[in-house]
């Protein structure tokens, strides 16, 4: 058996959060071969892996969103389109009723010129009737040219060369679960979509908080995305979810409830058992552990102010930013300027590290995000009895307070999402209170161990795996 993971902007080239469970999958199945379609920017992130890749990954093809290449007209030929691939092209455009299966085998072609597409009769004669009907008051000119740069990097990755396998693991919908339909089309294999975050909703929340695109653009941009994640959808044989809540924005968005499975994360739980404890540069301090990438989505700036706020109540806390920061080297610029400008003691930022070195160390952990899926260093906290703050944004609720069933009590506190006060409040009450947060390590401490252990993840995933295939995976 031959599995195919399709990842967008995440493994091998990112470490933590989605790379991570994609790691996790592929080790836990050691005698599966699996190979990694991997979407990213351009080609200057070719090559650029962050993980060593395990034993049975057997290749990593890659997929451009943007290639310097794509308009090599010496390799590609002009496609006059015919009455069916004209009709199918407005479709899409039109956003009327798509002709997947006919879009699917003109991109396919490996010598249709993208660049002639585009800029061609076809694209824009089908334009201007969207114009005319939708959009007239504003500039054409705009509008043209945002349509193109809307369907470029569609177009590029259902251009895509796709390897062959008998299933396709789709890690999101999206551009992914794009390349996913069209192997299940092209290859009559089995499609499986597994979503951390509901990706849709994502994309939404980008677009609307962005100052690149404004007034009726945002609107396009956001059906461009529910398009991709319908087809998505529509195509899949099975699509997972990590808790219950998100199941439900999957069936909102429009995926068939019989389709749907919840199938939560699983962490080494025995990894975070006598991890090292305080150092001696340690002794007096309350330290704080954060792991997580420096970009906005995590948004460190509130983190850095709320802990400025509750150290000048608590004046032995010491913040410890765990994590990559060469993601968004603007972004992590300005966290560090504004730690100067506050002229903030004790906050370190430690680059790429092994968690366990330093997470025995912590006092408690914190996690300020404004969009999160099922968050594995919450879990990994609760395995090392870490107590979190974190906030209410996708299971972090239930992961503090528990599902429907679930006794082992809170294992941390629970904030609204940019919110200074309340996080510094938090920050206090556990730092002046060690049996609470004893209290609280131990109730997530318990729950990591009932309900999100790798080895249920793994039972869980190979029972869906067995739907695909009569290959025992042992």
């Amino acid at each position: 058996m031959k599995i195919c993971i399709v990842a967008e902007g995440c493994y091998p080239y990112v470490v933590g959060g989605v790379s991570s469970w994609i790691n996790s999958m592929i080790t836990v199945f050691p005698k599966v071969e699996f190979v990694v379609l991997a979407i990213i920017s351009d080609r200057s992130q070719s090559g650029k892996f962050q993980y060593e890749l395990p034993n049975n990954v057997s290749a990593v093809y890659e997929a451009y969103l943007d290639d310097y290449d794509w308009n090599a007209k010496e390799k590609r030929k002009k496609v006059k389109l015919n009455r069916s691939q004209y009709r199918a092209l407005r479709s899409i455009i039109m956003n009327h009723r798509i002709d997947w299966p006919v879009l699917f085998d003109l991109l396919q072609d490996e010598k249709l010129s993208i660049d002639d597409l585009l800029m061609g009769e076809d694209f824009l004669r089908i334009v201007e009737e969207v114009y005319d009907e939708q959009f007239p008051q504003i500039a054409f000119s705009d509008f043209l040219w945002t349509m193109r740069s809307i369907y470029l990097p569609l177009f590029l990755i259902m251009n895509t060369d796709i390897p062959k396998a008998d299933l396709y693991h789709c890690v999101a919908t999206g551009y992914a679960g794009v390349l996913g339909s069209m192997a299940k089309y092209k290859y009559n294999c089995g499609l499986l979509i597994s979503e951390h975050g509901i990706y849709t909703r994502e994309r939404e929340e980008e677009i609307l908080k962005a100052n690149w695109v404004g007034g009726v653009y945002k609107n396009i941009w956001i059906e461009q995305f529910r398009k991709m994640s319908r087809l998505a959808y529509d195509y899949a044989d099975m699509v997972t979810s990590l808790y219950g809540h998100a199941r439900e924005l999957q069936i909102e968005l429009g995926c068939l409830p019989e389709k749907t499975v919840i199938t939560p994360n699983g962490i080494r739980v025995n990894n975070f058992e006598n991890l090292p404890g305080k150092q001696p540069e340690d002794e007096g301090f309350i330290n704080i552990g954060a792991v997580l990438r420096v970009t906005p989505i995590k948004d460190v700036k509130t983190m850095i102010r709320s802990f400025s706020f509750a150290k000048q109540k608590i004046p032995n806390l010491k913040l410890w930013i765990m994590g990559p920061t060469d993601e968004d080297p603007e972004y992590a610029q300005e966290c560090f300027e504004l730690v100067e400008l506050l002229d903030l003691q004790d906050v370190v930022f430690t680059g790429r590290i092994n968690v366990r070195e330093y997470l025995g160390r912590m006092d408690f952990t914190l996690l300020t995000s404004i969009s999160e899926g099922q968050p594995l260093t919450i879990l990994e906290s609760y395995a090392a009895k870490k107590p979190v703050i974190a906030t209410a944004v996708g299971n972090c609720r239930e992961l503090i307070f528990g599902e429907e069933g679930d006794t082992c009590g809170v294992g941390g506190i629970l904030t609204h999402i940019m919110n200074v006060q309340e996080l510094s409040d938090a920050m206090v009450k556990l730092a002046t209170d060690p049996e609470l947060r004893e209290e609280m390590g131990n109730n997530g401490y318990n729950r990591a161990h009932m309900y999100f252990k790798i080895e249920q993840m793994q039972a869980k995933y190979k029972e869906i795996y067995k739907t695909f295939t009569t290959d025992i995976l042992e």
